[in-house]
Order: C-alpha cells, then structure tokens, then sequence
C-alpha cells in the first residue's frame, strides 16, 4: 500500500527510488510483474522475437490476430497522415479560440480533438455521433479523469457514443465502400461483419480514438509545460519547435510501462522468466539512464542540435510493436506547438513537472497564458 501511495503522488520518482535501491538488472515490482532496469537488456528485450511472439496486448480480444492488427495499424496511420493538411489548415482558427488562459492539460485535449474531428468521423455523418464524440473528447472518455465522479460521467457518455457509431458501423456496411473517410470506415475495413459485429468495430474505434487522443493531447501539454518552465521571458523560444518536441517526449514521455504478459518462456541476462510473466521497459527511466544521457534531469531541447547526446530513445516503443503512427504523431505534436507559439508569447502559472498517472504519464493541471505579438519578419522556429 506504501509503494501504491507513493506512485500515485509521483509515479516517476517512484521508479526512479525503485531502481536506484535495486541492482539488479530486472527488477521486482512491488505491485507485481518485473522491470528492466539495464538500458542495454532492455533494448535486446524489445527487438527480441521471442518477446514479441502472438498478437499486440493492447488490442486484446477485440482484435486477436497479429496480421489484423498490422493492417488496422497502416490504415489508420494512412488516414492521419492524409488529414495532415486539413489538421494544419484547423490550427490557426481552433488556436484563436483559446481564452488568455486556459486550463491545461484539458484545453490541450479539446484542441487536438477540433483538428482531428473530420478524420475521426467524416462532417457528414448522420445522427449525433459526432457530437457525442464531441463530449467524449471534452468529457473524459478520451482521457482518463482523476476523480470517480468524472468517470463515472464520462462511462455514460461513452456507453452513448458506442451505441451511436454501432448504429453507424451497421448503416455503412449495407453501403458501397470506398476510399476510407475516416477512421470508422478504416476500421470497417480491416473487420469483415462475417468476423466482427458492428458493436466491436464501435469498441475498437473508440480504441483508436482514445490511442491517438491521450498520448497526443499529454505530449503537447507536457511540451508547453516543460518548455514555459525552462523559459520565463517575455520573448519566443530560442528552441527549434522539433527540439522541444523530442526534448518533451524525452523527459516526460508519456507511456508508462512498455510491457507485456509473456506467451512464452524468455531468457533475458542470464534469468529465464515462464509463461505468464509480466516483463515490461519503463521508458522514463531509459531517457534518465545517466550513462547514455548528459545531465538527464534537465530539460535541455539544445541537445538535440546534433547527435552527440542521444541515449536509448522510445517514446513510442520500439521493436514489432512499436507505434505505427509515431511519425504522424510527432508531426502532429510538432504542429500544434508550432501554431500555439506562432506570434505569441507563452507562460504558465501552477506548473508541476510531477506527473499524474492516468493510462500513462499526463501532466498535473495548469493555466497557460498566451499573449499574441506582432508578426516578425522571418520566422524559423519550426526548425
């Protein structure tokens, strides 16, 4: 109970004391399961086949096979990278709305869903889908709340936005496919009816949804909190957009155990771990490895100017199933930073680097002050 109260207060320092107070190269968790401590097994074990062997967990039952996923994989990171120039094109406007402060990380979700709105589910669906996505995304489905009340809110709108997209999933199948319009129909795609019923597709286009919402909408909040903090002068940036990108996934990356529950005996540093064992990578502590990273407890977007300081870097994964939209999701990242600072000045106030566990790493809330300045005459900062 100890070690639980401790990672909720602050999940990172929890690891980080874990690790410090072991040595050895795959530790014990106290909640259960094991971490790779080593950054050099850790690597061997997320490239290793034998890790890998069967399906994705993260689909689950919903989506077993392994070739399955890979498709639903390209199909979606072929949608997003289409509606890359429609994202681009909502930024501005969706920017504009924000009021001199706005409270993050929420405010950070509610933008990211405005410019992903029409690849989620087309301007001309029929029905109230696409408002109830709408709430889903402004309520807490896509993110998980911190408190019960919240989630228990947002279980109700999530049972209403499942039943919606099944009522739609059903009406598009008795239709001609075509080019995929958005993510619903890449996910009819990829799941004949003979094989999934329309109720599944819904569940794993709400899957998706939340798959590309909460890691996009945390990473952009902790950039914007990490970068604000690290320069408080009224004056832009010095950092290339793309640096505190990377800079931000870095040092605060969103995931927070990369891990899965064996299929099958592994032997990793000399220990062989059975079936059914949960063997997983904290990404957090591979970016604070101070072998591979010169001083990695500070935020430094600079290091990222050449190649000299780069350790292990997996903020999306690495191996077979690493991410499948991690270059979509950078250049989204990348984007929307590039709009939020783009002929303004940034400053937060109530800031904690702490993060707060959610499915992942999100940072505490915020207020972001934007002030717009006048338009200089040559603008590089997206680098």
């Amino acid at each position: 109970m100890g070690y639980r109260t401790r990672l909720r207060r602050d999940p990172l320092a929890c690891i980080e004391e874990l690790s410090r107070d072991s040595t050895a190269e795959v530790m014990r968790l106290p909640w259960g399961g094991w971490c790779v401590r080593d950054s050099g097994l850790a690597q061997t074990l997320l490239r290793d086949p034998e890790y890998h062997t069967g399906g994705s967990v993260f689909f689950g039952e919903l989506l077993p096979a392994r070739g399955a996923q890979v498709e639903l994989g390209r199909a979606v990171r072929g949608l997003l990278r289409a509606g890359l120039p429609r994202y681009r094109a909502a930024l501005p406007e969706a920017v504009a709305t924000l009021p001199p402060g706005s409270r993050w990380p929420d405010a950070g979700t509610r933008l990211v869903y405005r410019c992903l709105a029409d690849v989620l589910l087309h301007p001309g669906t029929p029905g109230g889908s696409r408002e109830l996505m709408r709430q889903a995304a402004h309520g807490g489905v896509a993110v998980r709340p911190p408190h019960v009340w919240q989630r228990a809110r947002a279980e109700l709108v999530r049972a209403r936005l499942v039943t919606a997209v099944a009522e739609e999933a059903h009406r598009r199948r008795r239709q001609t496919a075509g080019e995929p319009r958005d993510m619903l129909d890449a996910v009819l795609a990829v799941c004949p009816e003979a094989e999934m019923s329309d109720r599944k597709v819904a569940d794993l286009h709400l899957m998706m949804f939340r798959a590309i919402m909460a890691p996009v909408s945390a990473a952009l909040a902790w950039a914007v909190l990490l970068a604000c903090l690290h320069h408080t002068r009224p004056a832009p940036w010095p950092w290339p957009i793309d640096h505190v990108v990377r800079e931000a996934l870095r040092h605060r990356p969103v995931p927070w155990m990369l891990g899965r529950t064996l299929p099958r005996a592994v032997e990793l540093g000399g220990t062989v771990f059975p079936p059914g064992e949960l063997l997983s990578v904290c990404p957090y502590l591979l970016h604070h490895d101070e072998r591979h990273w010169d001083s990695p407890d500070t935020f430094r977007p600079e290091r990222w100017a050449g190649d000299s300081e780069h350790g292990p870097y997996v903020p999306f994964g690495m191996g077979p199933f690493s991410c499948a939209g991690a270059a979509v999701a950078h250049t989204l990242l990348t984007e929307s930073l590039a709009a939020l600072t783009d002929h303004a000045y940034l400053a937060v106030t109530g800031g904690d680097t702490r993060a707060a566990m959610s499915e992942g790493n999100v940072p505490r809330p915020f207020i972001l002050h934007r002030t717009p300045d006048h338009p200089p005459a040559h603008d590089t900062r997206r680098g």
